[in-house]
Parts: C-alpha cells; sequence; structure tokens
C-alpha cells in the first residue's frame, strides 16, 4: 500500500464487545502509509478495567475514554475519527464537544444520530439489535432530559463521510441508507462483499478509504 502524501492521526473507536484489537489489521496498514494511529478500549472494553452495573453506569461514562483522548489534543491538532458500529454515537458526543479538534468523522456502518433527536433516536428505531447490546454494552440513556443531546452548531459542523457495507446484516443496507437520509453527509463510500466487520473483511478495502478521506479532508 502506499504512503500518503499528508500524515493524519487517526482514532479508531470500536463498536459493542469489541475493544481496540478489533483494528489490528487496519491499524497496521494505516501505520504503514506514516500516518499515526489511536485505537483505543472503551468503558469495560478489552482491557480498560472500568466495570460497569444497573446502577451506575451511563453511555457518557462508557465514551470517556475517547472524551479524554480528544481533551487530551493540542489546541491546533486535528484528528479524523473513524467509528464503527455503536461506536458510531461515542464519534457523536466525540464531535459535539470537540468540533474543532475534529477535521472528519467516518461512521463505519455505524449508527449515526442527528442533531434533531435523542441520542438514542436511531437505536429506537432499531430496537431489535439494540436489544441485543442491552447485557455487553451500555446504551444512550437521558440523564438530565428529554432535550437533543447534539447540536447542529457543533456536531453539525464537522464533516462526516459514511462507509456503507452492503452484505451486513446486522445494520442493513437499508438501514444505513435510511440514517443517509435522515441526515446527509459530505460523501458516502460503499465497500462491496462486506459484511458488519469490514475491518476483518475487507481491511485493504476500508484502509483505502480511510486514506482517501483524509486525503480530502485534511
Amino acid at each position: 500500500m502506499k504512503e500518503g502524501k499528508n500524515k493524519q492521526h487517526f482514532i479508531l473507536v470500536h463498536g459493542a464487545c469489541h475493544g481496540a484489537w478489533c483494528w489490528y489489521k487496519v491499524a497496521t496498514l494505516l501505520i504503514s502509509t506514516g500516518n499515526q494511529v489511536t485505537a483505543l478500549d472503551l468503558g469495560s472494553s478489552g482491557t480498560n478495567p472500568k466495570k460497569f452495573n444497573d446502577e451506575f453506569c451511563t453511555f457518557s461514562d462508557y465514551s470517556q475514554p475517547l472524551l479524554d483522548i480528544m481533551a487530551s489534543l493540542p489546541p491546533q491538532q486535528k484528528v479524523i475519527l473513524v467509528g464503527h458500529s455503536l461506536g458510531g454515537l461515542t464519534l457523536a458526543l466525540a464531535m459535539d464537544r470537540y468540533p474543532e479538534k475534529v477535521s472528519a468523522a467516518v461512521f463505519v456502518t455505524a449508527f449515526m444520530p442527528d442533531s434533531s433527536n435523542r441520542l438514542s433516536f436511531v437505536l429506537d428505531k432499531d430496537m431489535t439489535l439494540a436489544t441485543t447490546l442491552l447485557r455487553a454494552t451500555p446504551l444512550p440513556r437521558e440523564e438530565q432530559s428529554n432535550a437533543p443531546i447534539l447540536s447542529e452548531e457543533r456536531y453539525g459542523s464537522v464533516s462526516r463521510v459514511y462507509i456503507m457495507c452492503d452484505e451486513d446484516i446486522c445494520i442493513t443496507y437499508n438501514f444505513q441508507r435510511w440514517m443517509i437520509e435522515n441526515d446527509p453527509v459530505k460523501e458516502v463510500k460503499v465497500i462491496n462483499g462486506s459484511d458488519h466487520m469490514p475491518m476483518f473483511s475487507k481491511p485493504q478495502e476500508l484502509c483505502l478509504c480511510l486514506l482517501k478521506i483524509a486525503e480530502t479532508y485534511s
């Protein structure tokens, strides 16, 4: 794989029931092109020691490792956020809080919220999948009120790209398309022949998509 012209910092965010480990193929490919990569473990995931229970658990707690990384970035540094599956909602929190630090946000067959509804809105639309995550991962819940969590001024100001996987039976192609139509993005890319886990089934194709996105939005 050819080395990219502009070196970027990619932050890779896993989905439910996974960890930083799931990105090892894509991370290796991105690093081989001279880019910086951070793959993190969200709360109670991978090697993260934090444990949750029904009484003391919020989606913000779960997403805190990404928010901490974003807060630690130097003022002028921008990153490319990449979120898979449920990681799309964690991306949204980071985009809303630190829009000035994100050059592009990439949703890889991921849940993508809008700024008109609650963060959990897209999960409410796909309750079959949402219910499978109840025990494994804390789902978003409104901690203070029913007001929208995201703002158009902040979350909506970040360039968003959606990578669709046409053979995904977890977040189906039609549901991916619905989220894109519900809140249009700057660009849509499709990885043909990919299931819900393109980082395993199509790592080179996913890496090439990310490099092209980096070149366009850097």
